[in-house]
């Protein structure tokens, strides 16, 4: 009885690694397909993302066998955007992705799906580096104040109370309000209790200490440096000078 037991049990599993086979043989199961390029147009609010693919994983590049190097991805609520720097992610809004940058788009999708396909399928994550990737960055000017205006139009203004020496080093001889510019790139970030949260520029409010970082070259102005728009605006940030 134990034989004829552990036959049936034998039989059984080749049963079903011959079904699953035929299932993978079929286009069954999912794969992961990693597509990196560069962003031809700006994201914004839109459903797909315009790239121009120069590499990605096995699969994905398998799909794009003649085929055209510029694709659109489809994007939806339940894809993550990840802005990288300096080796950490940072979670963003899809508005935050403009032309020219690098980014890596993840899309899970059957095995057997054509290209067509995949690209249809809501990307699970995209990851943003930036414009560039591996050059050196820029120095950082750092100002620390109380938001004086609320942002908008690409503005903010802030009365001047701290920052790093680059930072107030320029600010000898100036006024202590100061306007700053921001742009696409910008993220913005609510600091609550040590846990940061993405924000737009709207929800700032007037009154809140806010910390500005500006990658820009040291030999500019203090003018010069305000038309930057900034890598990253904090509110409330807990290790922004005092």
């Amino acid at each position: 009885m134990r034989r004829r037991f552990t036959y049936f049990v034998i039989a059984a599993l080749v049963l079903v690694a011959a079904g699953a086979s035929s299932t993978l043989a079929a286009g069954g199961g999912n794969l992961t397909y990693m597509f990196n390029g560069r962003l031809l147009t700006d994201a914004g609010n839109s459903s797909s993302l315009y790239v121009d693919v120069n590499g990605g994983n096995k699969p994905a590049l398998r799909k794009l066998l003649g085929q055209s190097d510029n694709q659109y991805f489809a994007v939806g609520s339940g894809t993550q955007y990840l802005r990288w720097s300096h080796g950490v992610p940072t979670v963003v809004a899809e508005a935050n992705l403009v032309a020219g940058d690098i980014v890596s788009v993840r899309v899970r999708a059957a095995h057997g799906a054509s290209l067509a396909q995949i690209e249809a399928t809501a990307a699970a994550r995209v990851s943003d580096r930036g414009p560039t990737r591996g050059r050196a960055g820029k120095p950082l000017w750092l100002f620390v104040g109380t938001l004086n205006t609320p942002a908008a139009g690409g503005k903010l203004t802030i009365h001047v109370q701290s920052g790093n020496w680059l930072a107030l080093r320029k600010m000898l001889g100036q006024p202590l309000d100061e306007s700053f510019s921001y742009g696409n790139r910008t993220i913005f970030i609510l600091w609550r209790s040590g846990v940061p949260t993405v924000i737009s520029p709207s929800q700032l409010k007037v009154g809140d200490r806010i910390s500005i970082r500006i990658r820009a070259p040291r030999w500019y102005t203090l003018q010069q440096a305000e038309q930057v728009p900034a890598t990253h605006i904090g509110d409330h940030e807990p290790h922004a000078p005092a």
